[in-house]
């Protein structure tokens, strides 16, 4: 009973929100999910984060512009005449020149060698004083090997990434959907199947009562019917239950409570799409493409540590005793360039691209790898479909010839040309061959399912 099986085994989580009213069809399933699913909301909010990585490096071509407001206030002689040179009012008189000019009168107009030797009192003892600078600085790359061009295409990179992997999600989500509403098509054709053979059932057991009280059926008949009815009515049971919690987990997929479905026919035909188209947008042979790329514009990254690095920067600033004092007098600018290039480091950028290389050949394996192993799986797939074609069409005709002994079986019966116990093998027989087909049906669907997915395939 693997089809039973394979349903128990659902992981049954349920997120309720919403009650569905009325029967959701499987495309309106689709178009929930794709926006209420949390593995696809979690898969879309990192392809916003990818994309404002991918914003954050391109404004490192743009540089950046700081506003820097400092406020000091000291006595020390460096620093207060640095605050005047700085806010354009230092005199001669920071100097010392009144106590040397003050010398010379008192010497007759001649200064005396102590005016040379004495530290001036105003220049080293100065009071202390407020500094209040505003400054306004751009600064600007104007060459760095390469590195910021590669960056942002490693970051433009990682959002395409991004993108296979909520396509994946997506996909991944989707075939969990359609197979869950044609396990559900199918669990509701066994359940037909079964409703029809119970009828059939009661039908016998009617009769077997009646054929017992005109003495041509013993009760051992009767019993042996009414231990098959039960074992149809447990059957029934298990299904039941197992459409529940069917339901449990499309709630769960669906984020939202789901009490009913319009299943679809429960035979799809296969897509026609060739192994090159499969192989073209397969998203894991796309996510390998992608890295490979990504190697090379990290391997970019690594080579730019033997370039130069150039750029260029302007500043305007402004400073006083008190907050914009005189800002136009005391304005400066300030504008250059600085090339830096590093000539040694003990051989690491060597290393570095070294191991960038090592990397690339590796992702190029695993991409050649990625390519080899989906063309693995989809000759597989494509197997086990023919594979399950041939098994359908040999179980309905073993169904018919199934149905066909149970209904002579059971008319030899009426007439004492055989057993109970052979109708009710013949009637097990019945049953096992329509399980047996819905589980192969069910087997198929799901290989064209994963067949699709292999594709990428959107309908």
């Amino acid at each position: 009973m693997k089809i039973i099986l394979t349903i128990i085994s659902f992981t049954l989580l349920l997120s309720a929100s919403d009650v569905m009213s009325g029967s959701l069809k499987l495309e309106g399933a689709i178009d929930i999910l794709k926006s209420q699913n949390l593995e696809i909301k979690a898969a879309s909010l990192q392809i916003k984060a990818a994309k404002a990585d991918e914003k954050i490096t391109s404004g490192m071509n743009w540089g950046k512009l700081d506003f820097t407001q400092d406020y000091s206030r000291s006595n020390d002689a460096g620093n207060v005449f640095g605050f005047k040179l700085t806010s354009r009012e230092a005199t001669f008189g920071d100097f010392g020149a009144r106590e040397f000019m003050n010398a010379t009168g008192a010497n007759g107009g001649v200064p005396p060698e102590s005016a040379y030797t004495t530290p001036p009192q105003d220049l080293n003892y100065p009071d202390d004083r407020n500094f209040f600078q505003s400054k306004l600085k751009y600064e600007m790359p104007l060459f760095t090997g390469f590195a910021i061009s590669s960056y942002s295409d490693i970051m433009n990179k990682m959002t395409q990434m991004k993108t296979l992997e909520k396509d994946q999600v997506v996909n991944e989500k989707i075939y969990q959907l359609r197979k869950s509403y044609y396990e559900m098509a199918l669990l509701e054709e066994s359940i037909t199947h079964l409703r029809t053979i119970l009828n059939n059932v009661n039908i016998l057991e009617d009769a077997t009562q009646n054929m017992i009280e005109v003495g041509y059926a013993k009760k051992v008949d009767l019993l042996e019917v009414k231990a098959k009815k039960g074992n149809i009515n447990r059957l029934l049971i298990e299904l039941n239950s197992n459409k529940k919690l069917l339901y449990h987990y499309l709630s769960f997929l669906l984020n939202q409570k789901i009490t009913s479905v319009t299943t679809p026919v429960s035979d799809i035909a296969a897509p026609s799409i060739s192994d090159e188209e499969i192989l073209k947008n397969n998203v894991d042979v796309q996510k390998a493409s992608t890295g490979l790329m990504i190697k090379n514009d990290m391997l970019k990254v690594s080579q730019a540590a033997y370039y130069p690095t150039v750029g260029a920067f302007a500043e305007v600033a402004t400073a006083d005793n008190s907050f914009l004092g005189n800002a136009t007098e005391h304005k400066g600018y300030t504008v250059g360039a600085r090339l830096t290039w590093n000539l040694f480091n003990g051989g690491i950028d060597s290393a570095k691209i070294e191991k960038s290389k090592i990397d690339r050949l590796e992702t190029q394996s695993k991409a050649l790898l990625a390519k080899k192993g989906v063309a693995l799986e989809l000759a597989k797939v494509r197997t086990e479909i023919e594979s399950a074609d041939e098994e359908i069409l040999s179980l309905k005709k073993e169904l018919v010839l199934a149905d066909a002994i149970y209904e002579n079986y059971e008319g030899r019966y009426k007439e004492k040309l055989s057993s109970m116990s052979d109708v009710i093998i013949k009637q097990s027989a019945q049953i096992e061959k329509i399980l047996q087909l819905q589980v192969a049906k069910n087997k198929r669907n799901e290989k064209i399912f994963l067949l699709e997915k292999l594709a990428n395939y959107k309908k």
